[in-house]
């Protein structure tokens, strides 16, 4: 089953995204949508993330794909078919960012509502987030590297703001070109 993920320029991915009520997290409407993301985001191979305007859904919520936490995780590829034990993935309802590191850097990025695109972003070198988990349950979680900057793209879903319009460098790029790192391979 192929779940679909919106396309930019679809209006609901520029609309910044409502709260969800937090008695309303374990409800079966909240849980259905974390699948829906969840299956989205497990049928793309270079995906790490989602929020749910790429689904259709303007409700405050991002997933981070376990697979990134995995040894075998190769950016642009996913993770090598047969590979056992991946992390689970991780959800944040209702995110703040609550501290930014002032170091910044360009870093290569992409997005699944904006297929092939990448750009550099100035993106912050470490961050620190705060949200409910799909229990309800609140929780802070700092990053830095490739983490963070998935942070503040997501944050980015949630305000109705998608990479292209922060990137510099603009072009279309097959995904095997992007390496590891997140470098375009020459």
């Amino acid at each position: 089953m192929t779940f679909p993920i919106l396309q930019q320029p679809h209006k609901v991915l520029r609309q910044k995204a409502e709260e969800v009520p937090v008695d309303e997290i374990p409800s079966p409407k909240i849980q259905k949508i974390l699948k829906d993301m969840a299956l989205a985001l497990g049928e793309q191979d270079d995906g790490v993330a989602i929020a749910t305007p790429q689904i259709g859904v303007p409700l405050k919520i991002f997933v981070v794909s376990g697979k990134i936490f995995s040894k075998e995780f190769v950016r642009g590829k996913g993770v090598p078919e047969g590979t056992k034990d991946i992390p689970k993935d991780l959800v944040f309802i209702n995110p703040k960012i609550i501290k930014l590191s002032k170091k910044k850097e360009y870093l290569l990025e992409g997005c699944l509502s904006c297929r092939w695109l990448y750009g550099e972003v100035l993106r912050r070198a470490n961050a620190t987030v705060e949200a409910y988990d799909q229990h309800g349950k609140k929780f802070r979680r700092g990053a830095g590297g490739f983490l963070a900057q998935i942070f503040q793209h997501e944050i980015d879903h949630l305000n109705g703001i998608l990479f292209i319009d922060k990137a510099r460098n603009l072009q279309e790029l097959p995904p095997e070109s992007v390496n590891k790192a997140g470098k375009q391979v020459k």
